[in-house]
């Protein structure tokens, strides 16, 4: 006995949505006109003429074959034909659904969808700084873009729009098919109007009418501060274009140049002071480079190796403005070698216990 369940692949309680949407996928995945394996479409069929009945159904969960409508007496479902499929109404006897819904992108009819052209992605190298602080930057693109000299309408300068000769106006195609099942009717976008129903009298010049055309163009965008190494800026509708439908987007990576001696931590930025070991111990003025330019910190009295003294507002801009903070590691620097008066001192200091 077949289990039509196991076969599309869904729960024994799965709904009738379900079951449609299974049966979608495998027709879409094993129809033999698109170079499926034909037996693996019979099954999900006949899997689906039952499941999909809520009488059959019942019959096949309680005696593991159906009854009702079949052509051979009790066969049920193993008198599958797919023959019976020749009708726009339903799929086989007693199963109702929209044919066009569960084929139309096989056949090209179906819910309509948004043409829209390809995304663009492209790398892009800031400084540190620019990174941290934001830019504005311009990038020069050879795609196909919406034609400036008709504005994408397709037609010349002052030229007036007419009635589509190919669809008669309706922006669309209606064609007849043969397929596996019989005749089918289908419904696409016309390709002359492209789905608008209008074409120019005249033909722009510079894009054959068409609306787009292959041409340099300058896009100019703003790099967010506080931006990182490695993420992407998208910028809507600036991919590629297509006649009669939405450009795609352009995707921007980021790649942030190292700066000599600020890194970022976090949402913080962090630097190292080089400090000599007699300024640790008594203090002293530095002065250190900031990404706002040098400024000059004091060096307190005592401090250890490896603390860090912190800068307010050096740091990266955050959103509304706020500026984080700079932290600067401290790095006592000791001498190679001391003379006989820093020795003396030295140890003056060790018998004093420092």
């Amino acid at each position: 006995m077949k289990d039509y369940y196991t076969i599309l692949g869904v729960d024994r309680k799965a709904s009738k949505d379900d079951i449609k949407k299974a049966f979608r996928k495998l027709a879409h995945a094993h129809h033999p006109d698109r170079g499926g394996d034909e037996t693996k479409f019979k099954e999900a069929s006949e899997a689906y003429s039952v499941l999909s009945d809520d009488k059959k159904r019942a019959e096949y969960d309680a005696y593991g074959q159906v009854f009702s409508g079949s052509g051979n007496g009790g066969g049920g479902a193993a008198g599958f034909n797919p023959n019976d499929f020749g009708g726009f109404g339903g799929f086989g006897q007693g199963v109702e659904f929209d044919i066009g819904d569960i084929f139309g992108d096989i056949f090209g009819g179906g819910r309509t969808r948004t043409q829209r052209g390809r995304d663009i992605s492209i790398d892009l190298e800031v400084s540190f700084r620019d990174a941290i602080f934001g830019v504005e930057r311009n990038v020069l693109l050879n795609k196909t873009s919406v034609c400036a000299t008709c504005n994408g309408s397709g037609a010349a300068p002052g030229s007036e729009m007419i009635t589509c000769t190919r669809c008669s106006g309706s922006g669309k195609i209606h064609e007849t098919k043969q397929s596996f099942f019989g005749t089918f009717s289908s419904v696409r976008t016309c390709d002359l109007c492209h789905g608008s129903g209008r074409i120019p009298k005249e033909p722009c010049k510079d894009c054959g009418g068409v609306g787009v055309r292959r041409q340099e163009e300058d896009i100019a965008f703003r790099v967010p501060a506080g931006i990182r190494d490695g993420e992407v800026i998208r910028i809507t509708g600036r991919g590629e274009a297509i006649p009669g439908g939405a450009a795609g987007d352009l995707y921007i990576k980021v790649h942030v140049t190292t700066h000599p001696t600020i890194t970022r931590e976090g949402n913080d930025l962090a630097s190292t002071l080089t400090v000599k070991l007699s300024d640790a111990l008594l203090g002293a003025s530095y002065t250190i480079e900031t990404l706002d330019g040098p400024l000059s910190i004091k060096v307190p009295a005592g401090i250890n190796h490896g603390e860090k003294l912190r800068v307010k507002g050096k740091g990266i801009v955050l959103e509304g403005g706020r500026r984080s903070d700079l932290y600067i590691k401290i790095a006592i620097k000791l001498p190679a070698k001391l003379s006989k008066e820093a020795r003396k001192a030295v140890e003056k200091l060790r018998e004093e216990g420092v």
